[in-house]
């Protein structure tokens, strides 16, 4: 499986999409606020995302 890189969009969990923050070792810290409906979900602002739980959708 293909790691994420800085700037990258992805999918996980049900639909959630964002920005890559930031690449770990076992996750990736995602900005949240790149979707349309961000603020009717009330998510948090980031969020991290293991490796082994998202789909690369935007390089």
């Amino acid at each position: 499986m293909k790691k994420a890189e800085i700037g990258n969009v992805i999918e996980f969990k049900e639909g959630l999409k964002g920005i890559v923050e930031k690449v770990n070792e076992n996750s990736v810290i995602v900005d949240l606020t790149y979707m349309k409906n961000y603020r009717e979900l009330e998510l948090e602002e980031k969020t991290v995302v293991n490796h082994k739980n998202y789909k690369i959708i935007e390089q």
